[in-house]
């Protein structure tokens, strides 16, 4: 028996539950809805990709395949109308993402407003779209998936991690404001997960999991009715806490261990 009750209503049972995944092409998003489905759920996947999108419906039968850009609002409300047709889902999802290692000694605004457009106003589009009948109906669970990466800068992190920092805000913001009202919400905060993103980078990722692992530790946490999923622990827990230290100290650190000294 949990020491705590949970923050969020738990979501064990996915059989005959419905749900939205947003950036569901690749990585998290895929493994998420690939699960969900082998346990019941009917799933929508949204993303860029049409033919990726195409290619998950044709490998999961019942599945459903709605492209979106998530930097596009209107598009962004046509979608959720045409998922909420059938009923207002039990699970949206967030998991669209832009990433590209920048620094500030080769400074690129474009590269800083493509992160700051997928990562965190995509997610305002998105809430745009189904904030309101999610607080009509006064049900339903909103995850966002953001990142260790918004606990505290990091080198080669100038345009993502600050869009995961807003979007770790706004979810911590969003449960104090719906949770009264019976919404779940919750943040996952994943580290280093072998994706098409992560692929990128040209430095050792620590306690490196694949997206099926990751899409685990999601629903397990979705089952226990956390607001937080952080995984792998063995990760997130060091980077928690290094996050607790003074910043003359974390910097050092943090420096020591990139190679940044």
């Amino acid at each position: 028996m949990p020491l705590l009750p949970a923050l969020n209503p738990p979501l064990a049972d996915w059989r005959g539950r419905r749900a939205w995944i947003v950036g569901a092409s690749t990585g998290i998003g895929r493994a998420v809805a690939a699960l969900l489905h082998e346990r019941g759920a009917q799933v929508t996947v949204s993303a860029r990709d049409e033919a990726a999108l195409a290619a998950f419906a044709a490998a999961h039968p019942g599945a459903r395949a709605l492209r979106v850009d998530v930097t596009d609002a209107a598009r962004m409300r046509e979608a959720w109308d045409e998922v909420a047709r059938e009923g207002t889902p039990d699970l949206v999802l967030y998991c669209a993402g832009y990433y590209k290692p920048t620094q500030a000694l080769a400074f690129d605004l474009a590269e800083m407003l493509r992160h700051d457009a997928v990562n965190y106003g995509g997610a305002l589009h998105l809430l745009d779209a189904c904030l309101p009948a999610l607080v009509r109906e006064g049900r339903g669970h909103l995850s966002l998936v953001s990142s260790v990466a918004g606990y505290r800068g990091l080198p080669r992190s100038l345009g993502y991690g600050p869009t995961k920092a807003a979007l770790s805000n706004l979810a911590q913001a969003l449960y104090l404001d719906l949770h009264p009202r019976g919404i779940g919400i919750s943040l996952v905060s994943p580290g280093f997960v072998a994706t098409p993103l992560t692929a990128q980078n040209e430095f050792r990722m620590p306690a490196l999991i694949t997206p099926e692992e990751a899409a685990q530790a999601m629903l397990d946490g979705w089952a226990r009715g956390l607001f937080e999923l952080h995984f792998p622990r063995r990760f997130t827990w060091v980077m928690k806490a290094l996050s607790l230290l003074p910043f003359r100290l974390y910097q050092r650190l943090v420096r020591s261990a990139t190679g940044n000294a």
